[in-house]
């Protein structure tokens, strides 16, 4: 009986050292830094190094913290720009625990750091965009140089503003740059280091997006007016030089026809002199009935003539009878 109470408290005994033991050991990762806490307060500097490790049992505890570079993803916030123009803001950034002591002293587990991080980086993007005009915001460099056709390149040397980029003092790669050395100093204060800051993405409000649409528009436009004055100024020049040839071509024509009418006139009358300037009763003829003739040109059904009894023109009539001279 005496030695069945010897063995049951031994093993007790046992049991209760295995208990110590295994509450004294604990182990660390590579990836994670431990802070130790005695009745809920820190005991000592903070163990970063990683395996076994040893503590008092059942008194002090052990608080995981993670070493790895963490990652924040700001919510989607609309935000105005310095020329008062309202675009949505979604930013992502990169930090990491370097004072874990001070860490858990301040914010005591990731979720906390997370809601600092809102707060802290949500501030300092708000500031840094209402600083800056929208174009800075955009673009990322200052010497980019825009892509566009040649007909906007001509407007542009002309004097238009079509495809012209406005000059920028940063750019939005130093704007990030600006948010994350003013962020930096206020979040090392948790002992966190703040590694990089990034906008992921940037929309523009409804209101913003109707004007640049206008904008758009307006560009487009001003290229339609520009190929409509160039096609009318084309048109009026083809038709300028369509009247001018056909000019050219009717007063040639016409000469030519005066030249041709003149010539046979000449070669008819050459023919009617041969023909008629034979005899004297030839000429007789021919001036009886170039006579007749013009009776026929000048002398219509509704004409009315009021001339001498005397008169050359009606020789030939005063002198039916065939006398030779007006009565």
């Amino acid at each position: 009986m005496r030695t069945q109470l010897i063995l049951g408290a031994g093993l007790l005994i046992v049991i209760a050292a295995l208990l110590v033991l295994s509450g004294a050991f604990y182990s660390i990762q590579e990836t994670e830094q431990v802070i130790i806490t005695q009745f809920g307060k820190p005991v000592g500097e903070p163990v970063t190094e990683a395996g076994l490790h040893l503590k008092l049992p059942f008194v002090q505890e052990i608080n995981r913290i993670d070493k790895q570079i963490l990652e924040w993803d700001g919510q989607r916030t609309e935000m105005p720009t310095r020329d008062k123009l309202y675009i949505s803001v979604d930013t992502f950034g990169r930090w990491r625990i370097t004072q874990p002591l001070e860490f858990f002293r301040r914010l005591r587990d990731e979720r906390s750091a997370q809601s600092r991080l809102d707060d802290i980086l949500g501030s300092e993007t708000r500031n840094a965009i209402a600083k800056h005009d929208l174009i800075e915001v955009i673009r990322t460099t200052k010497d980019r140089e825009p892509t566009r056709d040649d007909t906007l390149e001509e407007i542009a040397q002309g004097g238009g503003q079509i495809g012209v980029l406005q000059p920028i003092r940063k750019g939005r790669k130093m704007i990030e740059q600006e948010i994350k050395e003013a962020a930096k100093g206020k979040l090392a204060e948790f002992g966190i280091e703040l590694l990089d800051i990034r906008f992921k993405r940037i929309n523009y409000n409804p209101s913003v997006v109707d004007k640049i649409y206008e904008r758009m528009i307006s560009e487009r436009q001003q290229i339609a007016s520009r190929f409509r004055s160039e096609g009318e100024g084309e048109a009026a020049k083809i038709l300028g030089d369509k009247e001018g040839d056909l000019s050219v071509i009717e007063s040639e024509s016409y000469r030519k026809v005066q030249e041709i009418r003149g010539a046979a006139d000449a070669t008819a009358t050459e023919i009617y002199a041969r023909a008629y300037d034979q005899t004297p009763d030839t000429r007789k003829l021919y001036e009886f009935v170039k006579t007749m003739e013009t009776y026929k040109t000048v002398i219509g059904e509704d004409s009315t003539l009021v001339f001498s009894t005397r008169s050359e023109l009606f020789r030939f009539l005063n002198d039916v009878a065939g006398g030779g001279s007006p009565q």
